[in-house]
């Protein structure tokens, strides 16, 4: 979560004409965004997400470590059907490793540094098949573990990557593609406020890389980076993405609040895709997004209103991207990511949302539980 106060529209020799009208603002050169209009002054308001939204309780809560800073989680189903979640601690430069069943915190890995397995501010982190991907802010990279040993696969991106946070993991026949998203800035205002860049600079908001199998290991290529720059499709500023490569689609979570609490509607090959959603039903900064995919095609998106007093976790259809429902949980706030286990376990046979709970620790939410608070219809796995 990051808080920025940051004027969007720069006017200059504004004249105010005495009969009857206003007559047109010159816009400076050099204004940091280029907007005609104010996009808040006729968005509609937001739901009232503090009454009617249905409560489920945590299946856990883990223990809370304030001084880890908790930014992120994902998690990772053993051969033996241990369950691990893994999340980033931001400020003591590690990840904290908890027993997915049962909250326990089982051990940390990692310390401050450049090598491997060390870190610098981890934020974005995932787990596809036995890989570990983790993005690095302050060392502006992408470190690629293999689990259970965390032993060391693969770091890039330094060259390209300024400010990273969150990424999505594609899986190829012929590797892994990865969408990582870059909140750059033009420095820092007087208050210590990051500057944004003006539209036309925020074109490489989002970069993709190719991961490909080669021989036991993996090469690397870089496919570029992406970002619009219209007033509408504008990443001000950037975190979490996911994607459903089914629909050809990303979901990017617009997290400068002094704009709009909405998710940004891309396509896989970076285009907006001119819609974004969210905005009238975020009370809150958008953050986490996942999502559960059903048999047959249908599923639903999963994104968080992160409120400082409470997180509401509000569902689009898969496909349509219409408003479906929201939950929270009985304790859960302040959430920034969020990873659906969509995998049958013991404790979770229909699967678990785990969600950062106040920059401390994480909870569950059992999927089962949540499908039922909102009125969801049955889902079988599907992809």
């Amino acid at each position: 979560m990051r808080r920025h106060s940051i004027p969007e529209i720069a006017l200059r020799g504004c004249a105010l004409a005495i009969a009857s009208a206003l007559t047109a603002c010159a816009q400076a050169p050099d204004a940091p965004v280029a907007m005609a209009v104010d996009p808040q002054a006729t968005a509609p308001a937001p739901i009232d997400t503090a009454r009617d939204v249905p409560v489920v309780d945590e299946a856990f809560v883990t223990a809370l470590t304030a001084d880890d800073n908790i930014d992120s989680p994902t998690a990772w189903t053993a051969p033996d059907g241990t369950t691990w979640v893994i999340a980033t601690a931001k400020a003591t430069d590690r990840l904290v490793i908890y027993d997915g069943a049962t909250g326990e915190t089982l051990r940390t890995f990692g310390t401050l540094g450049t090598g491997e397995g060390q870190f610098d501010r981890p934020n974005g982190i995932a787990v596809i098949d036995d890989l570990l991907f983790v993005v690095e802010r302050d060392n502006h990279r992408v470190q690629v573990l293999r689990l259970p040993d965390f032993g060391h696969v693969a770091t890039f991106a330094a060259d390209d990557l300024v400010k990273p946070y969150g990424l999505w993991v594609r899986t190829l026949d012929t590797g892994y593609t990865l969408y990582v998203t870059d909140s750059y800035h033009d420095g820092e205002d007087a208050q210590g406020h990051d500057i944004l860049p003006p539209l036309a600079q925020l074109d490489r908001r989002v970069h993709r890389y190719a991961m490909r199998f080669d021989g036991e290991g993996f090469a690397i290529e870089t496919l570029g980076a992406f970002g619009d720059a219209t007033p509408d499709g504008a990443l001000r500023v950037v975190e979490s993405i996911w994607g459903d490569a089914a629909n050809d689609r990303l979901l990017i979570a617009e997290e400068d609040e002094t704009y709009a609490n909405e998710l940004k509607v891309y396509d896989l090959e970076g285009r907006f895709a001119g819609r974004t959603i969210g905005r009238d039903v975020f009370g809150a900064q958008a953050e986490g997004i996942m999502l559960k995919t059903c048999a047959g095609g249908g599923g639903w998106w999963i994104t968080t209103e992160q409120g400082k007093g409470r997180t509401v976790f509000h569902l689009f259809d898969r496909k349509t991207l219409a408003h479906v429902g929201a939950v929270t949980g009985r304790q859960v706030a302040n959430t920034d990511g969020i990873w659906l286990h969509d995998v049958a376990t013991t404790r979770f046979p229909d699967g678990v949302l785990y969600a950062v709970h106040d920059d401390q620790g994480v909870v569950a939410l059992d999927w089962a539980q949540i499908a039922q608070a909102i009125g969801l219809p049955a889902c079988g796995r599907g992809a």
